[in-house]
């Protein structure tokens, strides 16, 4: 036969009560029981009944077990307070964090011309300071770069230059009858006379 379900509510009528209770009690301490060789589990169970007589299981010693149980819930409880009291801090720090990320988009709004409306002129005075500030870092910042620049093209020319020399006096030990012409083609080009004249040039003697 299939047991009926049992439903969950103090049973009234006191013997009915008193079997069930004694029923169950064993049926729970011994499952306590093997809970504690099956699975070498520390167990304690501890029963009042409704007048007030105690039934208790212990797999080692009772008060023994208890006094762990209220250490450690003493621990747990220290744990949960740290807990607390670290989503408190971090919850206080993440308003701080988002006062600042306001501040800092409402003054880089500002900086950008916007949002003036409501600055006094001390406020004003102190953007136009940060504003000249900054230009000043990056004209600095400007100049420095350009000198770079410049030292780095002077050290490639001058590498150049000596590179074209290297080349000259290679080429004027494989070939003397080029370096002769070039030294006379040299020549002639600064013996070119070259004359300025304002109006009409003047007449040149025969040779």
């Amino acid at each position: 036969m299939v047991r009926g379900k049992t439903e969950m509510k103090r049973i009234e009528n006191t013997t009915s009560r008193q079997v069930t209770f004694s029923k169950r009690r064993s049926g729970l301490l011994k499952k306590a029981f093997e809970l504690s060789v099956l699975c070498d589990a520390e167990v304690a169970l501890i029963i009042f009944s409704n007048k007030g007589r105690l039934y208790e299981f212990s797999s080692s010693s009772i008060n023994k077990t208890l006094e762990r149980y209220h250490r450690k819930a003493k621990e747990l409880g220290i744990g949960k307070i740290a807990v607390q009291e670290n989503l408190q801090k971090l919850k206080e720090e993440v308003v701080s964090m988002s006062k600042k990320i306001e501040l800092l988009d409402v003054s880089k709004r500002q900086l950008l011309g916007g949002c003036l409306e409501s600055c006094s002129i001390d406020e004003l005075q102190q953007i136009e300071e940060t504003l000249e500030q900054s230009l000043s870092n990056i004209r600095a910042r400007k100049s420095q770069l350009f000198k770079e620049k410049m030292k780095q093209l002077k050290e490639e020319e001058r590498i150049l230059v000596d590179e074209n020399a290297k080349l000259r006096e290679k080429c004027e030990k494989q070939s003397p009858v080029l370096s002769i012409t070039l030294q006379v083609a040299q020549r002639e080009v600064s013996d070119v006379e070259t004359e300025l004249f304002i109006g009409r040039p003047p007449e040149r003697r025969p040779s």
